[in-house]
């Protein structure tokens, strides 16, 4: 799975044209999340489909970066992700953006964005 760091203008109606496109495209959006830093809005989509997700922000002319995520399913309760988090701290890895991609039943699907995929997955295991 890969986030797609979405680069907008701020002004209304760049949500809207970014999920057209990929609606159109049948692309469905598994996380979402923005941010807003130096005037440049971004948006942060993960999608079930990273090939049909690049055509379709190609078609748009929508400018966007690609990273790795790196995912783990853990159990619904508190302190969970606590300790999950302490494992990537011990590995030195740094977290630059996390998502809830989904639950069911008692687990939930995280997943992250890191400053070292293989670090990370080898602390996760």
């Amino acid at each position: 799975m890969k986030e797609f760091d979405v680069y907008v203008q701020n002004k209304p109606g760049e949500l809207a044209k970014v999920c057209e496109a990929l609606g159109e495209h049948g692309v469905n959006i598994k996380a979402i999340a923005s941010e807003r830093t130096n005037e440049r809005p971004m948006i942060k989509i993960l999608t079930d489909d990273e090939v049909t997700t690049k055509s379709a922000l190609a078609r748009t002319g929508i400018a966007y970066d690609l990273r790795d995520v790196v995912s783990v399913k853990m159990v619904d309760r508190p302190g969970e992700l606590g300790k999950i988090a302490r494992k990537l701290a011990r590995s030195m890895v740094n977290v630059n953006s996390i998502y809830i991609i989904g639950k069911e039943g008692s687990m939930t699907d995280i997943a992250f964005t890191v400053d070292d995929v293989k670090k990370a997955e080898s602390a996760l295991k």
